[in-house]
């Protein structure tokens, strides 16, 4: 990454307005792609973004904005996602030009819903853009705490140590602290399990279970990763650190957690659609549960807490039937 490069972020929610914070600590310039004109012109006359995070305050003379997703990327050499996976296609679908000369950055924590792809698959199959090229950013980290200058850690991979440290340095700050790895495949995967976690502990919740079982679901829910990614891709990697059971345990626990509280929802009653309304922001593990689930069809990993969660979401099977049978599978 010689030399200067333009940055843009891609997506307007939560995520991506605290990294737009991170990013204006650091650059004195950023492009932002966000959906909405009205959004963009809320953010330019009052410097905040009306429907996410509203606290964080922008110089917008420091922001480049487009609603076009496409002049965004092509006046642009190292692209950060936040848009949440499901739509991550759908954003694409118009933009044909490839991604030849630039990085792709995903803070994404989310799978490709039917192609069961992640961020960095979707981009190496669709756009063809080497792995070498792709940088993942990923947790343990909650934008809301960001927001508050909470001291936070995050994770930046790829499999080229200067790359992840030169995006490392565009999101470190005296609140930030950020180490790097090169395990793509892990640190996105985990990501994608966490977050089907995170349901299963707020379904458990929402059901009257206490702290003494989330901890138990919790810990088996590390074997279960564990298990899945030494399946799937084998590699010297520690689990047990940040990017996998730190990430794990903030998702699962945190009031800040979508995916805890669209899971907690379904345990008191509401059904995924009423969830989904009420919640006005997308639950990454409900699309994801699926994904795994037929992923796991061709190497029929030992996976309980995934099963349970797909059986509640997909096959509407009772939330108290179904967690009751998972408590007796757990160790």
């Amino acid at each position: 990454m010689e030399g200067a490069k333009r940055v843009a972020l891609l997506g307007g929610g939560s995520w991506a307005t605290a990294l737009a914070k991170l990013l204006l600590n650091n650059l004195p310039h950023i492009n932002w792609y966000i959906r909405t004109q009205k959004i963009i012109d809320h953010i330019k006359k009052y410097g905040h973004n009306p429907d996410y995070i509203s606290d964080i305050q922008f110089d917008a003379s420091k922001i480049t904005f487009f609603n076009n997703i496409n002049e965004a990327i092509e006046q642009s050499d190292i692209l950060i996602f936040a848009i949440p996976a499901p739509f991550l296609k759908e954003s694409l679908a118009k933009y044909h030009k490839g991604f030849h000369n630039k990085y792709i950055v995903s803070a994404i924590k989310g799978i490709i819903p039917h192609d069961n792809l992640t961020v960095a698959e979707f981009f190496n199959r669709y756009y063809h853009v080497l792995f070498r090229n792709i940088i993942i950013i990923t947790g343990p980290c909650h934008a809301e705490e960001i927001a508050l200058e909470r001291l936070s850690y995050l994770t930046v991979v790829s499999s080229s140590e200067a790359r992840a440290e030169h995006v490392a340095a565009m999101l470190r700050c005296h609140y930030v602290k950020v180490k790097t790895s090169k395990d793509i495949y892990g640190t996105e995967y985990a990501a994608v399990l966490k977050n089907i976690v995170a349901i299963a502990a707020g379904i458990s919740h929402g059901l009257g279970y206490g702290d003494n079982f989330q901890a138990v679901l919790i810990s088996n829910a590390m074997q279960e990763i564990k298990r899945f990614l030494e399946k799937t891709y084998k590699s010297k990697r520690k689990v047990l650190t940040s990017p996998y059971l730190g990430d794990l345990l903030v998702t699962a626990y945190s009031q800040f957690s979508r995916n805890r509280t669209f899971g907690m929802m379904i345990g008191k009653g509401y059904s995924v659609k009423t969830a989904q309304l009420e919640m006005n922001m997308i639950a990454e593990g409900y699309y994801a549960v699926n994904c795994i689930h037929e992923i796991n069809r061709s190497y029929n990993v030992k996976m309980p807490i995934v099963d349970a969660v797909y059986h509640i979401l997909y096959d509407k099977v009772s939330p108290f039937l179904e967690i009751k049978l998972l408590s007796e599978k757990l160790t």
